[in-house]
């Protein structure tokens, strides 16, 4: 493409771009996002591109409704659609219709019924509570959301920065570079409160001037896009579905604070995210938007990648500069801070990818504008990893101060199955639960804080009435003790002793000075860890110790999980009501614990049984089941 070297050439660009789109007859948008094209998207649009060469001069689009310009039929891949629990999801305009759950096979009925003729396929349709959705936009998930960080992702294509051009990209970076200068650029960010969404919610504006004050010159900025909090996909989605937009947050970073380099580090399990960006900085590189006097101004300067070392530690400001640094990343004692000596022991901006992809807009638009969203303390919006037992699971993106209540029923459509509502694990491994009294509770970081919980990068797992809080304890202990750098006694020891009382309360072997030993090293951790990770740690088990104490004496007192989930604490009986001494329970039982006389009822030695449930499935008359 022609080196964009001024506004006129990137306005001729943005135009010309923009021109060919309206003229396309219609355009299909095939999800190929990680989820997507896990399900197969990649087929699809590969059969999709197959049919649209076989038909080049096909009469399109009958339908009125369809009508758009007289150019070619485009088959493009977007990023992710957010809809995941939907896909694979394929979205056609002009008309806005969203396809769910689509197949290969379905390729030829879409393309000679609805590219060619106009027809709508019902079946694939997204359908809720009786009325089927034609219309993206008004499928209850989305009419409820407000997508302004993620409004380009499933709607343009991510492998091309002329379509990130069209619809207004790069037009802040034109903005602060010919008319604002670095100081107004910070003063800009700082008025807009926008916060940190990398999950401790330190304010923007004030880290940049921060920087921008340093007497050393030489500076750098830092993307964090080591996502590592179990569910979450919110910074992978940005990075797969619109790359450009993270990256004109951080040339605005950079001009504001006076930085030539910049560093953006993805996890290592991020291979789509990995290759869309290193496309994304190749086009931006060769447009002459990345490399030395852009727009033709003073202003230069270059983009790195680096691969994350696989450590969720390195998610940590110090720990992740290190890891870039090449060495082992762990945190180290601060001050002093990143921002003082960071990277190469330079100054250094830090923030993560859904941070920088705020700031075009909070650019373009305004302070007071981005204020007038959400509540003053935490204005703008967040996006969510909304998964669990929640009928539509996926990415969303809602106002900061949104209530729980609004997310789980109106975007998430309530809890699946016949399950009711339990609680809500937010903030990840180290965040907190959230339970009924809270579901109105304002989503925002200072509410969440009076409550003992955070938003951290913005993972909300759903749990339901069958989930055991005793084993959600765990899995979050076990997962942050595995990551654990270890640097640290507090949480190198503290972490495993936790770990090791949680195993043992959900074998059956806990005692109740446990919980109290429980609360002693969660306190000692808090306390004197040496990262905000590890200062977090414990958080989980904290919040199910105050939310769930019941459950836990239940565990070591009764030695009963009422959810049935810890194996250990499973107790099987045969029902003599339902038992027809067939023996086939018996027989199938890999220990022997089940003996009886044929024709009359069997019976199971609880000390030899070892809960496997071999004999449950293999009754066909529902006579054994787990008691309580």
């Amino acid at each position: 493409m022609e080196e964009i070297t001024s506004k006129a050439v990137l306005e001729q660009i943005r135009e010309e771009t923009a021109e060919k789109i309206a003229d396309s007859r219609c355009r299909i948008l095939i999800c190929a996002g990680t989820g997507c094209l896990a399900g197969g998207s990649g087929e699809i649009y590969e059969k999709m591109c197959a049919l649209a060469e076989k038909y080049p001069d096909v009469e399109v689009c009958f339908g009125a409704e369809i009508a758009h310009g007289d150019g070619p039929v485009e088959v493009r891949k977007s990023g992710c659609h957010g809809f995941c629990e939907m896909g694979p999801l394929m979205r056609i305009e002009p008309m806005g219709i969203l396809y769910t759950k689509v197949k290969v096979e379905d390729c030829e009925e879409i393309f000679h019924r609805t590219i060619e003729k106009g027809d709508i396929i019902r079946h694939l349709l997204y359908k809720q509570d009786g009325y089927e959705y034609q219309k993206q936009e008004e499928i209850p998930f989305y009419k409820k959301q407000t997508r302004l960080v993620l409004k380009n992702c499933g709607h343009i294509d991510a492998e091309h920065i002329t379509e990130y051009i069209a619809v207004g990209g790069y037009q802040a970076l034109e903005k602060v570079l010919l008319e604002m200068t670095p100081e107004e650029v910070v003063q800009t960010v700082s008025d807009s409160n926008l916060r940190g969404r990398g999950g401790g919610g330190f304010p923007t504006g004030y880290k940049w001037s921060q920087v921008a004050r340093q007497p050393e010159k030489t500076r750098y900025v830092v993307c964090n896009g080591d996502e590592g909090d179990p569910g979450a996909f919110m910074d992978r989605s940005i990075m797969e579905g619109d790359p450009h937009k993270m990256i004109e947050g951080m040339m605005i970073a950079a001009y504001a604070v006076g930085a030539k380099e910049g560093y953006i580090y993805v996890r290592a399990e991020y291979p789509l995210a990995i290759s869309r960006l290193k496309t994304a900085i190749a086009q931006a590189e060769e447009a002459g938007l990345l490399g030395d006097h852009i727009l033709g101004t003073d202003f230069s300067f270059r983009l790195h990648i680096n691969r994350g070392a696989g450590a969720f530690v390195c998610g940590e400001g110090s720990a992740l500069t290190a890891s870039i640094e090449g060495k082992r990343g762990m945190p180290r004692v601060k001050p002093p801070r990143t921002v003082e000596q960071g990277l190469f022991e330079k100054p250094t901006v830090l923030n993560n990818v859904e941070t920088y992809a705020n700031v075009p807009m909070i650019i373009l638009n305004g302070a007071d504008w981005y204020k007038s969203i959400g509540p003053e303390n935490s204005p703008g919006t967040k996006a969510f990893a909304l998964t669990g037992s929640v009928k539509n699971t996926g990415l969303i993106e809602v106002p900061m101060g949104t209530t729980l209540r609004e997310v789980i029923y109106d975007i998430g459509g309530g809890i699946k199955g016949n399950g009711t509502f339990k609680a809500v694990q937010i903030g990840g491994p180290s965040g907190g639960c959230l339970i009924t009294p809270h579901l109105d509770v304002s989503l925002d970081f200072d509410s969440l804080k009076k409550m003992g919980a955070m938003i951290g990068s913005g993972g909300l797992v759903v749990m339901d009435n069958h989930t055991c809080m005793v084993e959600v304890a765990r899995f979050f202990m076990n997962f942050t003790q595995n990551e654990s750098c270890g640097k640290c006694v507090p949480c190198r020891e503290g972490t495993k002793r936790m770990l090791e009382i949680l195993e043992g309360i959900v074998a059956g072997k806990g005692k109740v000075e446990d919980l109290d030993l429980l609360e002693e090293l969660a306190e000692m951790i808090t306390d004197t860890a040496l990262c905000g990770l590890g200062k977090s740690a414990a958080l989980p088990v904290v919040s199910t110790l105050k939310l769930f104490r019941d459950e836990y004496m239940e565990h070591v007192v009764e030695k009963k999980c009422a959810s049935h989930t810890c194996t250990a604490l499973r107790r099987f009986i045969i029902s003599p009501e339902r038992c027809r001494g067939c023996s086939k329970c018996a027989r199938n039982c890999p220990v022997g614990a089940i003996s009886g006389v044929i024709k009359e009822p069997f019976v199971i030695d609880t000390e030899k049984c070892i809960k496997c449930g071999a004999c449950e499935s293999a009754c066909a008359f529902g006579a054994i089941h787990i008691e309580g």
